[in-house]
């Protein structure tokens, strides 16, 4: 089977269908009998690649659905981990595939509702995104659950995933026909005690159940339950061939045919790289050089937001008029600002000054945020701050402690996970202090009453601090430190405490995608602020979506984070201003209100640039 469906894909990539449909439909026959699902899905979207391209759609749609329910099933943890970890590494070719394969019927039969079916398909493929994230995490999503039923379902489990093994051996091997039905009427009777106690689980915890088999909305429910009068949704897909972009209003559809992935991505790194051109260091480089390096990208910055928004906005242009936007984009577009996407009207102008944006990891995910938050009580007091933590042993405060002159200057990081991201950052990650983030803290602070905040400075921004459940009392929740994203191993993102105490004694101060899934922060808005992404070699967005699903997760309703090295000063000042805006007489959403900051800030001399004032997007509910 394995070998049959090899030479089908060299037919196949040759363009040679006919050979390849011949070879693919013997191997997809062999791995039927043989139950193996790993070599049966990939069969079922060869095979539908060759009758797509034969213009045989309905019989390759058909297809390419039983491959997707097949990767489904052993996501969903009923056969090894093995497999299922083959499927993760594939998953995006099989719903890529499905995609343009529903575009291109809904082209050629418009009344038949495949466009609709493409967008859920997009929504369907970002829902297992997260539960990917989750199993990497290792984050206890089970919380409140019957112990007894976790034990039975995990039994169970085990139980089927064996079965399923020995069927496979069976049929390559010289079982008789009595053994094979036996074993498959076996295995049939543990999948449907299986189905039971997942209803019995669903029950008692849709919560849990919402992750683990994310149900995703329909068209309609999306429109009900997301969007109002006032939104529009942008949600992007970015293909091989073709990418898409899905513009919903609570009255509305459309499906916009938009480049390659590879051709805005090329444009969207550009932008990137000018938007980020003053965090890059360069040996012996001259402070002439500099500044006219900088100057020439500063220039780029411009041509190509401007190149960035005539592809991704300007086709949907007529439709943002007075509009809230719900921006869920795709790959390297998830550390895009769309706010400093220039537009062409009349005269240039950023995106954000003609519209509020919020970023979701999908529509479905704001949907479930909403359930999970609404009559949920707001917590007692306001504003809790960790901000300017203590990241080396001869950092200055220990001079104020007088144990400098004491300390072992010897670092040594021996938690395996901390030493590992820091390897895989060893040429970007530079800990060092972010002396404006206290000057932050302290204009934060004082728009609150001492009685309703916390503010822990110092030796104090601790990770027991974050994780302590006293955070939970609060609304708003700022973190002013360094945070990173670690593309290779999205489970290793996130934010760094004090790695050492008042005495000079390492500590663990990592604060892991795993542990914040696990925190209790029924707050308003979470905020990472002077947050390091690091972007590896290859942008992945994965990283930068598990912080905020983590934090949404976590219970907060909004997560507002940075998408490059921060200016610290002008943070300082960003985030003074957004905070006036919330808790002061205007009292405007966090959205409304990091809307107004920007624009004032792009509105100063000395800040006007994006690179300043578009590093922060918030994610999660708009209002």
């Amino acid at each position: 089977a394995a070998t049959l469906k090899i030479i089908g894909q060299i037919h196949l990539s040759n363009g040679e269908i006919e050979n390849a449909s011949d070879f693919l439909n013997q191997s997809l026959e062999i791995s039927r009998v043989l139950e193996n699902t790993h070599i049966l899905a990939d069969n079922l979207l060869n095979t539908a690649k060759a009758d797509a391209q034969n213009q045989n759609l309905a019989l390759a749609q058909t297809k390419i659905e039983e491959a997707i329910d097949l990767v489904e099933k052993v996501r969903s943890g009923v056969q090894t981990i093995e497999l299922r970890d083959a499927f993760s590494a594939n998953l995006q070719q099989f719903y890529g595939f499905y995609i343009e394969l529903l575009i291109k019927r809904a082209a050629i039969e418009p009344n038949k509702n495949f466009a609709e079916k493409a967008f859920q398909a997009n929504e369907r493929g970002r829902a297992r995104g997260l539960l990917n994230l989750l199993n990497e995490s290792n984050a206890d999503i089970r919380q409140g659950i019957e112990p007894k039923l976790l034990e039975k379902e995990a039994e169970i489990r085990s139980f089927l995933s064996a079965r399923l093994e020995n069927l496979t051996r069976s049929l390559g091997g010289k079982a008789n026909p009595e053994q094979i039905q036996k074993l498959k009427t076996e295995i049939e009777l543990i999948r449907s005690d299986y189905e039971q106690i997942q209803s019995r689980i669903r029950q008692t915890s849709p919560r849990y159940f919402a992750l683990t088999q994310p149900k995703t909305l329909t068209l309609d429910e999306i429109r009900r339950d997301v969007l109002d009068k006032d939104s529009l949704l942008l949600e992007y897909h970015l293909g091989e061939k073709k990418s898409f972009l899905w513009v919903v209003s609570a009255d509305s559809f459309h499906t916009i045919e938009l480049p390659a992935k590879v051709e805005i991505e090329k444009i969207a790194r550009l932008f990137y790289d000018a938007l980020t051109a003053r965090n890059k260091r360069i040996k012996f480089e001259t402070s002439d050089e500099r500044r006219i390096r900088i100057e020439q990208a500063d220039e780029q910055l411009l041509d190509n937001s401007e190149l960035l928004s005539e592809i991704l906005i300007k086709p949907a242009q007529k439709y943002l008029i007075n509009k809230r936007l719900l921006v869920v984009a795709d790959g390297a577009l998830q550390y895009v600002p769309f706010a400093a996407l220039q537009t062409r009207q009349t005269e240039p102008k950023f995106l954000v000054e003609t519209n509020e944006i919020i970023n979701l990891p999908s529509a479905s995910v704001l949907s479930i945020l909403r359930r999970e938050t609404t009559g949920r009580k707001s917590a007692p007091k306001t504003l809790a701050i960790l901000a300017d933590p203590v990241f080396t042993i001869d950092d200055e405060r220990y001079k104020f402690t007088g144990k400098h002159n004491k300390l072992n200057k010897k670092t040594n990081f021996n938690e395996v996970s901390f030493v590992k991201s820091l390897r895989d950052f060893e040429e970007n990650l530079n800990l060092a202090r972010l002396p404006f983030t206290r000057r932050e803290a302290n204009a934060i602070s004082s728009l609150v009453p001492l009685s309703e905040q916390k503010k822990l400075l110092d030796f104090n921004a601790t990770r027991l601090s974050a994780v302590s459940p006293e955070l939970g009392k609060y609304r708003y929740i700022h973190f002013a430190t360094h945070s990173f994203i670690n593309d290779k191993s999205p489970e290793l993102s996130g934010i760094v405490f004090s790695l050492f105490d008042e005495n000079g004694n390492e500590q663990d101060g990592f604060l892991r995608t795993g542990d914040i899934f696990n925190l209790k922060l029924p707050a308003e808005l979470v905020v990472l602020s002077g947050c390091r992404t690091g972007l590896g070699k290859e942008i992945k967005g994965e990283g930068l979506i598990g912080l905020t699903r983590a934090f949404m997760y976590a219970g907060a309703k909004r997560v507002a984070v940075s998408l490059w090295d921060v200016n610290d000063e002008a943070t300082s000042e960003l985030m003074a201003d957004v905070y006036r805006e919330m808790l002061g007489k205007s009292k405007l959403s966090p959205s409304a209100a990091l809307r107004s900051a920007q624009i004032a800030m792009l509105r100063d001399k000395r800040w006007q640039n994006p690179y300043y004032w578009s590093t922060f997007i918030l994610q999660g509910e708009p209002k």
